[in-house]
């Protein structure tokens, strides 16, 4: 079962939140604090959190940084506010999506399916580990081992990995990489992938001025080689 972690200092709405999503055949954690949720997320590896903003304490922005800090892993927020600036400040932190207090327990379920799907997280299968060269991606353990060890990915070098893995064989386009990556809200210019593949490429590649595994189509986009 997909794990989601539910951060929220309201035990009744988690409680009760709880019961829906496993309904919808959800597991689900729950940490009702800032701290907690840290802890939470560290022990237990969920596939998606969905995070209160508005908590006393370490608030939902503050586990949203700490939490890219370490991680990959889809976010949710919940908040009161509906402002646009609040919610460019969550996307431009790494969130991927953003539902509005009141909610109703559907649309939530609907928004973490669609975030899950876009991310193309999914039940544990062999689908889910791509091996190129040297190298094997393990998209349900977040990470790229080489000869067993992983590999020091940031997020958003293992997303643009991850994303280039699902369409191996296949040419990408800059902004449809902006798109998975960096998200629909995002205004990420195409110089920030350029950035990364050259980052990504320092980490995987022999030669990373004539990579063998991420190659670049020229005025297109890049693609993922799994041959050996």
């Amino acid at each position: 079962m997909t794990k989601i972690l539910l951060v929220d200092d309201d035990t009744t709405l988690t409680r009760f939140l709880t019961e829906f999503l496993k309904q919808d055949g959800f597991e689900t954690v729950i940490a009702n604090s800032g701290q907690d949720a840290l802890r939470m997320a560290y022990r237990e590896r969920p596939d998606m959190v969905v995070l209160d903003v508005m908590m006393p304490g370490m608030d939902g922005w503050e586990v949203t940084a700490r939490l890219r800090e370490l991680s990959s892993v889809p976010i949710i927020l919940l908040t009161a506010k509906s402002s646009e600036s609040d919610k460019l400040r969550g996307f431009k932190m790494g969130v991927d999506d953003y539902v509005t207090k009141p909610f109703s327990f559907a649309e939530l379920s609907a928004r973490i399916t669609a975030v899950l799907n876009r991310v193309g997280i999914s039940a544990v299968t062999d689908q889910n580990r791509v091996a190129f060269g040297d190298f094997i991606l393990d998209m349900d353990r977040r990470e790229v081992l080489k000869d067993d060890q992983p590999i020091a990915l940031t997020p958003t070098e293992y997303r643009l990995l991850e994303v280039l893995a699902r369409h191996a064989g296949r040419t990408i386009s800059e902004f449809e990489l902006i798109k998975d990556v960096w998200g629909a809200y995002k205004e990420e210019e195409t110089a920030a992938v350029r950035r990364y593949i050259f980052l990504l490429r320092q980490k995987i590649e022999e030669d990373p001025a004539n990579p063998r595994f991420v190659v670049t189509v020229r005025g297109f986009g890049y693609r993922l080689e799994l041959g050996n």
